[in-house]
């Protein structure tokens, strides 16, 4: 009978790829910079939601529908990305991006007549907060990304294990 060498778990490929995601997403939700921009843009979100009642441009219902979605999504994409998802952060800041330059042209993109002096200022400076936050979750999200000779390998990584 023949026997094989065992290796350890704590070296499997896998096991190792999986713990360097999860320091990765913890070193970045970490940082005081990633939690005030997870948490400012939770609050826009919340925000362009509301907007169309708080500002009184509710009548609208075209564009006061169209914060409300955007307003929501942008709460959900940015808020806690960094811990969720880490792989994805960078790719969701550049479509919380979007959605902040959407805010900005809505008043004049959405059929009907929309486009009062309320509902421009209010798009226009949400939508600049918007943009403005999810570039900032985006140059935390790539700074935070190591390059490949940062993230090491198997052989580097499970080193000195038992």
């Amino acid at each position: 009978m023949t026997t094989s060498p065992h290796s350890s778990m704590e070296t499997h490929p896998d096991i190792l790829d999986m713990h360097w995601r999860h320091e990765m997403a913890e070193r970045a939700t970490t940082t005081p910079q990633a939690q005030a921009v997870e948490a400012l843009a939770f609050l826009t979100g919340v925000y362009l939601a509301a907007s169309p009642w708080i500002a009184g441009f509710n009548g609208l219902s075209t564009l006061a529908v169209n914060n409300l979605i955007v307003g929501i999504a942008y709460a959900l994409l940015l808020s806690g990305g960094f811990g969720r998802a880490y792989e994805r952060t960078h790719s969701m800041a550049w479509a919380a991006c979007a959605l902040g330059v959407w805010t900005i042209i809505a008043p004049w993109a959405v059929a009907g007549d929309v486009s009062t002096t309320r509902s421009v200022v209010n798009n226009i400076i949400v939508g600049a907060v918007a943009l403005l936050l999810g570039l900032a979750a985006s140059a935390l999200a790539g700074r935070s990304t190591p390059s490949g000779a940062e993230r090491g390998t198997s052989a580097t990584y499970g080193a000195g294990r038992s």
